[in-house]
């Protein structure tokens, strides 16, 4: 992006920046959004909000709504913020923002000033969460369940493999966050 069009992102609002489109219409492949592209989830408002890098989920249809599903460690801050607004988005960005989306999964949020030190830009959306100005999509969404798998409903040994080196601390337990996709804001 030239230096010009950054600056000019920056003073642009969220009307400005992005429209509207309905789930059926985004145009990315499913399995690189969450698969090869690491969203940024933020949770939260404007006055108070944390960030983090996700690394794996889904997309799909949950109680006949659009609905995305990510796998969070119990002890992340922006699941404590989930479950407190019981709403977040979720955001993809250009490849020339992945050091940025990087370091917001590098340190926690509740013991320090990351979201400040993050060289992205926030916006509000128009139902009042937080996204970024520099996203090319994102997804706002509605927190639908919570969810701690059990071992033992796994069948796959390499599932099953995965799920028992998570558990191995209760620390460390892995939570399931499914959230109705709300809205879907594409960049102009």
């Amino acid at each position: 992006m030239k230096k010009t069009n950054y600056v000019n992102v920056k003073e642009m609002n969220f009307d400005e920046l992005f429209k509207q489109i309905s789930p059926e219409k985004i145009s990315d492949n499913v399995f690189m959004l969450v698969g090869k592209v690491f969203p940024v989830i933020t949770a939260g408002k404007e006055e108070h909000y944390n960030s983090m890098t996700a690394s794996g989920g889904g997309l799909g249809m949950l109680f006949t709504k659009p609905t995305t599903w990510c796998i969070l460690q119990t002890s992340r801050y922006t699941l404590e913020l989930i479950q407190k607004e019981q709403t977040y988005t979720m955001s993809y960005f250009p490849d020339e923002y992945k050091e940025q989306i990087l370091f917001l999964g590098s340190k926690s949020g509740r013991d320090s000033e990351k979201m400040k030190e993050v060289e992205l830009t926030s916006v509000q959306t128009p139902s009042g969460d937080i996204s970024f100005k520099e996203a090319r999509l994102i997804f706002e969404c509605k927190l639908t369940e919570i969810t701690t798998p059990n071992p033992d409903d796994f069948y796959a040994q390499e599932a099953k493999n995965y799920i028992r080196e998570a558990y191995k601390e209760e620390s460390d337990y892995r939570k399931y966050v499914f959230g109705e996709i709300t809205n879907v804001w594409v960049k102009k």
